[in-house]
C-alpha cells in the first residue's frame, strides 16, 4: 500500500520519524514535505496530500501539524477525502471502522513518537467493516456529491 505523508513546520520532526516507521512497516511512502522546520503554509501541503489520495495516487494519507485540526479541515475540502484528527488508538480504529477515513491527521504538540506510532499502526490496520457504517459513509459521499453539483 502506498501512503502519502505531509506536515507543516510544526509537525516536521514527527513526520520525519513516522516516514521511517511507515517504511519499516512495509509500506511505500510519498513524502510531500515539509522538508525543514522553516515556516510553511499547512493548507498547501495538506491539499496536495489529500489530492493524491483523492486521485488514487496513494491509498491513504497522513498529515501532521501542531494540533491536527488545520490539516483535517483542508483535507476534508477535497472530494473523496474523509480525514480525521485522532489523538488515541480508539479514535483511530473507530475512524477507519466506522467512517472509512482515508486520511489521518496527527497533532505533534499532543503526542510523542511512541503514541503517534501506536495510533498510526492501529489506523493502518483497521478495516471499514460494519454494514450500518457503510450506509452512513455512503450518505456522506452522497451529500458531498450534492454539494459539489450545487
Amino acid at each position: 500500500m502506498k501512503i502519502v505523508v505531509g506536515s507543516d513546520h510544526g509537525g516536521y520532526e514527527l513526520k520525519e520519524s513516522l516516514v521511517k516507521f511507515i517504511k519499516n512497516e512495509g509500506y511505500e511512502v510519498l513524502d510531500f514535505g515539509a522538508h525543514s522546520k522553516e515556516s510553511c503554509d499547512y493548507p498547501l501541503i495538506g491539499f496536495e496530500v489529500a489530492k493524491a489520495v483523492s486521485e488514487g495516487r496513494a491509498a491513504r494519507g497522513v498529515l501532521i501539524c501542531k494540533t491536527g485540526v488545520g490539516m483535517t479541515i483542508i483535507a476534508n475540502k477535497v472530494h473523496g477525502v474523509r480525514a480525521a484528527a485522532c489523538y488515541d488508538v480508539g479514535m483511530a480504529k473507530s475512524a477507519r471502522e466506522h467512517n472509512d477515513t482515508n486520511v489521518l491527521a496527527l497533532g505533534a504538540n499532543y503526542m510523542d513518537l511512541a503514541r503517534a506510532k501506536e495510533i498510526l499502526k492501529a489506523w493502518l490496520g483497521a478495516k471499514h467493516t460494519e454494514e450500518r457504517h457503510a450506509r452512513r459513509v455512503k450518505q456522506i459521499k452522497d451529500i458531498e456529491l450534492k454539494m459539489k453539483g450545487r
